[in-house]
Formats: C-alpha cells, structure tokens, sequence
C-alpha cells in the first residue's frame, strides 16, 4: 500500500484493543446506570433456558420412557412438553424485546447528544474551522448502526448465553459423557472464531479505508473529468485510480483469507460436535447412554446449541466489529479531518465559451512585460520580459530611469515574479511560461486578456493559493508559497468573481478581515465604495444581511468596501466588478486605487485598464507590459479591443 495508506492503517487500522481500552469506560457507566433493565432482561432469558433445557429433555424422555417402553401416551405427553416450550418462546421473545428497547434508546440519545456537542463545542468557542463536517453523518448514519448493531449484539449474546447454558445442564442431565464427546470440538471451533476477531477486524478497517479512499477519488475524477481531459492530467488520474484499486483488491483479499479462517471456524465448531457424536456412539452405548438420550443429545445441538453458536460467530464478527468502529468514531478522540487528495487538475482558467483554447501567456522569444515604478503617463515603459530574452534588474542593479523620474529600487516590489511557469499537468501546455514580473509598491495594474489565456492563474499565483510549476512569487520580498493562510491574509487579499457574503450584520461583513476597524472606517469604506443605499435599505450597518436578498451587484459591492476595509497592502480583483454597472465599477476601482496600497485588476472591461497606471495584456503568443498609450502601440489584440470599445479602429500614437 502507499505511504499515505500506511500511515493511515497505523493511525486508524490497528487490532481494535486500542479502541476497546477508550470505550471500556463508557460502556462500564452505561450498563452500570441501567441494572434494573439487565436484571429485568435476564429473567426473561432464564425462561429461555428453561425452554431449551425442555426441548432436548422432551425428546428423550418420549422414547426412552414412552416410545420404546411401549407407552405410546407417555411418549405423546413428553413431546406434548417439548412443542409447549418451543410454543412459549413467542412470549418470551417479546418480553425480552421490551426491556431491549431500555438499553438501545438511551444509547442512541447519549450518542446524539455527544455528537451535537463535539460539532457545536469549537462553532461556539470560535475555534478554527468552523463546525465539524463530519457531524452529520454521526447524527444519522453511524448512530443508526451503533443503535442496530447494539441491540443485535444483546439478543444475539444473551441468546448464546442462556440457550447455551440449558443445552449443557440438558446434555449433563442426560448423561455426563455426552459433554465429553461434544465440548472439546465446540470449545475447538469457539476458540479458533476468538481469535480471528483482532485480525478480522483489522482487516475490515484496512477494506473499508480502501475502498473509502477509491470512491473518494473516483467522485473527484469525475467531477473535474474536462479539467482533467483539458489539461493533460488524466493519464497521471488513472494511473492514482489504479493504484488505489490495487490497494482495495489487496486489501479485500486479505479479508477474504480471515473470512475463510473464520468460515473454518464456524464449520468446526458448527459440524464437528454433531459428527463427534455419531462417531462415538458406540462408545456412549458402552457406557450405559441410552437411545432416548442419544436423541435428546442431537435435538439439543441441532436446535439450540449449534443455531446460538452461528448466531453469536455471525454477530460478533459483523456487527461487532462494526459496532466497535462507529461508537470509537462517535465518542472516541477527535481525529484531524483527513484533507483530500489535491488534484493536479485544479480549477484552471474559466473557459469563455465553445473553442476557447488555452495557449501560454508568455513564450520565450519576444520582450513581454514592463517593471518599473508608477511611469509618469506618456513615459517610456520598461518590459517584463521572459528570462529566456532578458532578465529584470535585481535590488542591487542599476534600474533606469523612466518617465523623468529616478527608479526607487531600495523599494521591495509589491508583487514579484521571477521566472514563473505553470502548466496543470506534465505534458499540457504551460499556461504562463518564465514570466517575470515587478509591480511597484501602490501601483495600480489592470489585466486583460482573453478568456482561459492565464488571467485566474496570475491572480491566485499571486496570492499564494496556486503554487507555480516552477519559479518565485513573491509578495513584499517574501515568498508566498507555503505559508500559511493566516499569514497570507495579512499580505493580500483576492477578491473572486463570486463575492463572498454570510449571514450577520452589515458590520460583521464588512470588518470581517479586520474584526478592530472602527465605525468612522467603515463610514468612509461605504462613502467611497457607495455603498450608502444598500445600508439605508438594510436599515444601518448593524442590521442583518441575508445573502440569498442581495443581488450579485450588492454582493460585490460588499465585499470591495471590505477590501477596502482591510489592512493588507495588496489588493487583487479577478474579475470582481463584473455585475456593477460602468459608473459603479469606475467609482469602485478609483476609490481602492486611492486607499493606500497595491491594486491588481483582472479587467471586465476595457474601461479599467485605462483607468490604470500600466496595463498587462495575455494573448497567448506573448505579454505585453505598459501604459495605455505604449500597450496600444505594440500589442494588435489591445488595438482591436480599443478600437471596438471605442466603435472604430483605434489609432497608433
């Protein structure tokens, strides 16, 4: 099995008395708080001892002192004796199902309870991660089948119990020899099912963790099947899916093999007293044990005996084992949520439309892109280039200096990319390809390109949530791959196309990403964003927000004044004024140019790249890097679209 399997196995798959030692407890107090129901539960069991103790004593009696003393009546009596005990069985049964439900009911609200206030405990106490998503399932599924397999564990083991018990005072009754003859290969068989339980139980969990890791990547593959048939991932999908059926074949065969050990046990302890006691007939009649007694002893094998011995073999090595999971599970230690497997295919670009063909936003062979601080507009504009082509200045190079202003390198770049390649597979088609960047500290910078060319990607490289095939990204000189999410908030923050907005106030949405800012904060937050009307609607910034209420607009205008809110220094906006009207975006986009910082772009329209310092163009040939004016000069795609937004070809200057 993988590495990633294995660890697994010796955190969750181990023999099972791990997780007997932590219920053991719990199960002592239990029982412990409910001796009246045992109690009541094992007088209703010791009619079921008397019933089978009656059945096999019947038997015996009608032929030795009925059938073959020549009493017919006699006989008939006995046998009248045995049917009335197997008829009484009904009554008992129902007893014994009433007092049932005194120990199954309890346990499942005590389970409910517990799993209500494991999920509720850390959302109350505002602790990481919210709720626990694995509540659900504990409420329904797993506390169903601790409650079902419970209570077939009581009937199944007090029926083994007390039917057990009067079939051996029968056979001791009839005559001692006969325990002779059938306790060693009872106790045999008995004795083999016990010890493949640890085993078996070991080897249920390493199947079920198996076959749980297939369909997990099974549903995953087929979720994201044109990412995966788009971006050349699938063979590396299929040949994971293969190995995980690997290991669930392994893993079924080895539960195949105690399977059998265990069908060997239930035959040897099932079959071999019955034929034991055939074979030593001669011997029982050499000592005196009689024809009726004989028949006595079969009947008390065949329908109590052996029937309550299946029964328990079938219920421990199913339901108690199932049983030993689920409770370890419910009421056990917390165990970490088991993060999914990353796909390779991760979201790529969204695709515009039908042909819409990624191609790579940066190649090799031509000058792309601009670094330079804030150029004065009408100043030349250096290029960022691929490395392949020229390398952008470091720290301690000589920048030049454009616009008629010096280059302030002593300066950290607000967003730096050095060399970045990203493809989502191996073989697919890289979607930026040794691209170098620098955007200067409260630079104001607008993307455009078309769409699936790489623009996404850029965004979420940036911020640190996609990690680069290879390459740097970093934010304020510091690295942004691997760092945690806490930190990666007080460095950027991204605003998606679909804004995120919870149930709560106004207030609570607003300063979500700085809990501390203050009410004359968020006053200027919703003059500059606009979003004044929305807050007289709602009735104030303490009044409740329903998200499902607002528009996508809203929504969006929400999430920009908190943006704006917040204290990083680097904002990124992918496509986040989409549902805004022009005049809307346009105060939107101007108010976060002036807020103190960084602001990145992924234009909706061409609007904002002229609003912008520079404008960075993705075609899928090269990148282009400049001001309005030097972009629309070297770039036909940015031409092309000037020149539609402005209802004619636009004009080189």
């Amino acid at each position: 099995m993988t590495r990633r399997a294995a660890s697994a196995d010796t955190r969750e798959t181990d023999d099972g008395s791990g997780a007997v030692r932590r219920l053991a407890p719990h199960a002592r107090r239990f029982l412990a708080r409910r001796s009246g129901v045992l109690v009541r539960l094992a007088l209703w069991s010791l009619a079921e001892t008397g019933q089978a103790f009656l059945v096999g004593q019947g038997v015996a009696r009608a032929v030795d002192q009925g059938f073959l003393a020549g009493d017919t009546r006699r006989g008939l009596l006995w046998l009248t004796v045995a049917l009335v005990a197997v008829l009484l069985g009904a009554p008992v049964i129902r007893g014994v199902f009433a007092e049932l439900a005194g120990l199954t009911e309890p346990l499942r609200d005590g389970l409910v309870r517990h799993a209500v206030d494991r999920s509720l405990g850390p959302a109350a106490a505002g602790g990481p991660g919210g709720t626990d998503r694995a509540a659900v399932s504990r409420l329904t599924n797993q506390v169903e089948i601790a409650r079902d397999s419970f209570a077939g564990l009581v009937l199944t083991l007090r029926s083994f119990v007390f039917t057990a018990a009067g079939a051996l005072l029968g056979l001791l009754s009839l005559h001692p020899s006969l325990l002779v003859v059938v306790l060693p290969p009872l106790s045999l068989g008995l004795g083999l099912f016990l010890v493949t339980l640890r085993p078996m139980a070991a080897a249920q969990r390493r199947a079920l963790a198996a076959d749980e890791a297939l369909g997990d990547h099974a549903a995953r593959s087929r979720a994201a099947l044109r990412d995966l048939t788009a971006c050349g991932t699938g063979p590396a999908a299929a040949r994971r899916g293969a190995e995980l059926t690997e290991d669930a074949a392994a893993a079924a065969r080895v539960l195949a093999g105690w399977a059998a050990v265990r069908t060997a046990a239930l035959g040897v302890a099932g079959h071999l007293p019955v034929l034991a006691l055939l074979l030593a007939v001669p011997w029982l009649r050499g000592r005196g044990v009689t024809a009726g007694a004989l028949l006595g002893a079969f009947t008390y094998l065949v329908q109590s005996l052996l029937p309550a011995l299946h029964t328990l073999m079938t219920a421990l090595g199913a339901a108690g084992s199932r049983l030993l999971v689920v409770l370890d599970r419910i009421i056990g230690p917390e165990r970490p949520e088991p993060r999914p497997e990353r796909t390779r295919a991760a979201e790529p670009e969204r695709a515009g439309g039908p042909g819409n063909v990624r191609a790579p936003a940066a190649t090799r062979t031509e000058p792309a892109l601009a670094a330079a601080p804030r150029p004065a507009p009408g100043a030349g504009g250096g290029a960022v280039t691929a490395r392949a082509t020229a390398a952008i200045p470091g720290p301690g190079d000589d920048a030049p200096d454009l616009g008629g202003r010096p280059a302030d390198r002593a300066r950290t770049a607000a967003v730096e990319l050095r060399s970045v390649t990203l493809s989502y597979g191996v073989r697919a088609e890289p979607v930026l390809d040794s691209l170098d960047l620098c955007v200067a500290p409260g630079e104001h910078l607008a993307v455009l390109g078309p769409s699936g060319i790489g623009k996404s990607t850029l965004t979420r490289l940036v911020a640190g949530t996609l990690a680069p095939s290879g390459g740097e990204v970093r934010v304020d000189g510091r690295e942004v791959t691997g760092r945690p999410p806490a930190e990666l908030a007080t460095m950027r923050v991204l605003v998606p196309q679909e804004a995120y907005v919870f149930s709560g106030t106004l207030s609570d949405n607003l300063t979500y990403l700085r809990p501390g800012a203050s009410r004359a904060d968020l006053d200027a937050a919703v003059d500059a964003l606009g979003l004044g009307p929305l807050v007289e609607r709602l009735g104030g910034l303490d009044a409740p927000v329903r998200p499902a209420e607002l528009s996508h607009g809203e929504r969006q205008l929400v999430a920009l004044t908190r943006a704006w809110v917040s204290p990083a220094p680097l904002l990124l906006l992918d496509e986040a004024t989409c549902h805004l009207d022009p005049a809307a975006e346009a105060r939107a986009e101007e108010a976060l140019a002036r807020r103190p910082g960084t602001l990145l772009v992924v234009a909706h329209r061409l609007s904002s790249a002229v609003r912008a310092d520079r404008v960075l163009v993705l075609d899928g040939t090269h990148a282009v890097c400049g001001t309005h004016d030097e972009v629309l000069d070297r770039s036909p795609l940015y031409r092309d679209l000037t020149g539609h937004w402005q209802g004619g070809p636009a004009r080189r200057r």
